[in-house]
């Protein structure tokens, strides 16, 4: 493969560039790098419900959640304020799909399911384990990503649009 070709094959997949997604990566990077070095927890989203709900159940499958519950909200609402911020620097400010609502209602709880089954979320595993060359990290990634291709191979075929 020559250079050219691998600096086409890129401009292809990338049409507006990837200097966003480079920059992007960096700061996930360091905000998972600050999570770890500061608690010693790895950082992922999939627990953000049990753990807030620690603050109001005195169940004990909550209350392991009671140490890290603080970081784990304000890493969560990073996110999405990190996306607002994007939305309004880089695009119009308004959030808008044309995905349905139930579309989207069931997608969230297929997900959040599967978070829960394979132990973990796709920060979580793939930005955290595979960083730390976690074997079972690279499996679930792996099977995400099938998966991921499968389903949306199956819905292009169904003809399902938003």
């Amino acid at each position: 493969m020559t250079a050219t070709f691998l600096v086409a094959m890129l401009a292809e997949l990338f049409p507006n560039g990837i200097s966003h997604y480079a920059i992007g990566g960096l700061f996930v990077g360091l905000g998972v790098a600050v999570i770890y070095l500061g608690t010693g927890i790895t950082a992922g989203a999939s627990t953000f419900l049990e753990s807030t709900l620690s603050y109001a159940s005195t169940l004990s499958r909550f209350q392991q959640y009671r140490p890290s519950r603080d970081w784990r909200v304000v890493f969560t609402l990073g996110i999405v304020a990190g996306a607002a911020v994007y939305a309004l620097a880089f695009q119009d400010g308004i959030w808008t799909t044309d995905v349905q609502w139930w579309r989207l209602l069931l997608g969230g709880i297929l997900v959040g399911i599967g978070t829960r089954v394979g132990k973990g979320c796709t920060s979580g595993h793939g930005v955290c384990g595979v960083g730390s060359v976690s074997g079972t990290s690279f499996v679930g990634v792996a099977t995400f990503l099938l998966v991921a291709i499968g389903v949306a191979q199956l819905v292009q075929a169904a003809g399902v649009s938003p």
